[in-house]
């Protein structure tokens, strides 16, 4: 049975011509990630079992995903009721098929409840539509998702008043206990879909809720009436039609192609995956409506070019292809001591015009800034959280929690040690001040230059500033004292700070100073250093060889890993040679465990592995699987920044 879901109506809001392609097993989805995860990640089900608490005595309606016409009709017998709370409720009508999260009846009056755990602050007047009165384009799918509900309960019950609301995090509110966010845990005795058993009976024992509804009636009947419009010319009821008919036969939607949309499409295939027999549903579209060849999906394009924000606007003249840009396509701009986003744009296209590989270096500009630099060097890496629900009392949701770091100290004469490091995995434990202590404990010792890369570290210790300033921790203007030293402070903070040792950002020095053609326009630390690695010989020699020989330490890595492996000449990243989670054991043994994680080779999963930490009831044996894998994960990190470090004093 092909019906138009929730899932399936939003992902023809993204691009009617993916709902050709998502169900088929032989074309790539580079999305089929776990939804479970991502939400776990984010306290997404906590959210959820929170706002049923808020309307109690609810009833479930329980089924499995496939049996649409079971929980529809369980829900239609339950509206038979004058008053009645159902969670999940399933409405079947005319090919169309919908659960709502809460849905409340008095009478013929229902309340159709959409709960996210997207956090907002109820004064924020503007934050569904805008100043302007047109709608806020990150608000837009969820609020067109709630229409199409409304619209699906209203084809069954003509008559019937709907008020539509969201409910979600409000970030203007304080918990006043502690332990929120372990109330509700992942057990193996859950007994609802998403597996969380909840530890309280009732809304009370939760203190004031952190959540809060928003009424969105008006917005819907907005939709409804098409003042809002998703796609120019397509009414809402004529994208339910067209998405129904088109994912109903199957047949391709022949919806014109966007950058935006084909840019960031999910059914693209790499060279690999097509000689393993995949398809690609980017490459069909483009051969249907550009009748591109072979030989064009070959030629360097303008998808990946970096922050190209005039990119809509080529792609609208039909303009697909590096090899017709010119400099003044782009408004190239160049200024000394620096690359400016055009001139590396532009590197980025002439390099491919080429076929060039080679690197570009301002070496009188890197070595000016390298100059600066004050040993030992101190490379640092945080991995952090921000839960829905807070840790701990006065806390407020999605507070920054830092759970990791890592640390490397680069030697003047070449050493490199794995000095410290640091995690936090026990549920329920606020880390954040045991973290800075530690990072102080590793920091203090010297007045050595401390590296992070891109801004994030500094955006935390912000957080963790502001966190201590609201506490009552004893050392608090001791620590307070150390975050000032190391960091700057953000532009709208009312008190102002640079600190003696502000960090130094090798994210920014690298967009400055230096661009390698194999990242694609990449300045992700994913990218930069296995293409750093595809080019320097200096990093090809002395990582190959085993760490015991190369004036290296680590703390989790034996004495004869090896970190650089070519796999028939070509380097392999050294992010997907990490262990797997689970390494030795057998399948009878992972069967058992709850994480269903197999490896932590980026942050996402480091996000999500922490989440199975803290919300998870999962053995001490695997709960010591995660925290190693973590560990090697977060000490690649550094150890990646060092490399970086010596591939840029390679090349001055």
């Amino acid at each position: 049975m092909r019906l138009l879901t929730k899932s399936k109506f939003k992902l023809g809001l993204e691009c009617p011509n993916k709902l050709y392609y998502i169900r088929k097993k032989d074309f790539v989805n580079t999305k089929k990630e776990d939804f479970f995860l991502e939400a776990l990640a984010q306290g997404g089900f906590q959210v959820e079992e929170l706002a049923r608490m808020h309307y109690p005595n609810g009833i479930l309606i329980e089924s499995n995903p496939w049996e649409y016409e079971t929980a529809c009709n369980q829900t239609q017998k339950l509206l038979k009721q004058e008053n009645v709370v159902i969670y999940e409720a399933a409405f079947l009508v005319d090919g169309l098929f919908i659960r709502v999260d809460i849905l409340v009846k008095k009478g013929i009056k229902l309340q159709l409840i959409e709960v996210k755990s997207k956090s907002f602050t109820p004064e924020n007047e503007f934050l569904l539509i805008g100043k302007k009165g047109d709608m806020v384009a990150g608000w837009k799918p969820f609020l067109f998702d709630v229409a199409f509900q409304k619209y699906v309960i209203q084809q069954s019950f003509p008559s019937w008043e709907i008020k539509s609301f969201l409910m979600m995090v409000d970030k203007s509110k304080k918990t006043n206990i502690n332990g929120l966010n372990q109330l509700f845990r992942i057990t193996k005795k859950g007994v609802n879909r998403t597996g969380i058993e909840k530890r309280i009976q009732s809304l009370e024992e939760t203190g004031d809720s952190v959540l809060s509804k928003k009424d969105i009636t008006q917005i819907i009947s907005d939709i409804e009436s098409n003042k809002h419009l998703y796609y120019p010319d397509l009414s809402f009821q004529e994208a339910i039609l067209l998405f129904k008919n088109i994912y109903e036969k199957d047949e391709y939607a022949n919806w014109p192609t966007s950058y935006s949309s084909c840019k960031k499409c999910e059914f693209k295939c790499n060279s690999l995956e097509e000689e393993q027999g995949l398809k690609s549903g980017f490459k069909e579209c483009f051969q249907k409506q550009h009748d591109w060849k072979e030989n064009d999906f070959l030629k360097p394009n303008i998808f990946d070019i970096y922050d190209f924000r005039k990119g809509s606007k080529l792609f609208d003249d039909g303009i697909y292809f590096k090899s017709e840009l010119t400099e003044d396509h782009i408004g190239l701009e160049k200024e000394p001591g620096k690359l400016t986003t055009s001139h590396r744009q532009w590197l980025q296209i002439e390099k491919d015009q080429n076929n060039d590989s080679s690197i570009y270096v301002d070496r009188d500009g890197l070595k000016e800034e390298m100059d600066k630099f004050v040993f030992p060097l101190h490379f640092i890496d945080f991995e952090t959280s921000a839960s829905a629900l807070p840790f701990t009392k006065d806390l407020k949701p999605y507070e920054q929690i830092a759970f990791q770091f890592s640390h490397h100290i680069y030697h003047k004469e070449g050493s490199i040690i794995h000095a410290n490091e640091y995690i936090n995995n026990k549920a329920g434990v606020f880390p954040n001040f045991e973290f800075i202590r530690a990072l102080k404990a590793a920091l203090e010792n010297d007045k050595g230059s401390i590296f992070r890369y891109s801004n994030h570290e500094n955006t935390i210790l912000n957080a963790i500033y502001i966190q201590l300033l609201n506490s009552d921790e004893p050392d608090k203007e001791t620590l307070i004292k150390f975050i000032h030293s190391i960091s700057h402070s953000k532009k709208e903070s009312s008190i102002q700070w640079k600190g003696e040792r502000d960090m130094l950002d090798l994210w920014d020095i690298e967009k400055k100073y230096y661009y390698n053609p194999l990242t694609k326009g990449s300045n992700s630390l994913k990218s930069v250093l296995p293409s750093a690695l595809a080019k320097s010989e200096f990093l090809q020699k002395k990582y190959s060889k085993p760490i015991n020989q190369i004036n290296l330490t680590s703390k989790n890595f034996p004495e004869d890993h090896i970190w650089l492996i070519l796999d028939e000449g070509a380097v392999r990243d050294p992010y997907k040679i990490l262990p797997s989670v689970f390494e030795g054991w057998t399948e009878d043994q992972i069967e058992t465990t709850l994480s269903d994680i197999e490896d932590i080779s980026n942050g996402g999963a480091a996000l999500i592995a922490y989440g199975k930490l803290q919300y998870t009831d999962m053995t001490q044996n695997e709960i010591d699987e995660l925290t190693n894998s973590l560990l090697k994960y977060c000490e690649l990190d550094t150890l990646a920044m060092v490399m970086l470090y010596e591939h840029f004093k390679e090349l001055v």
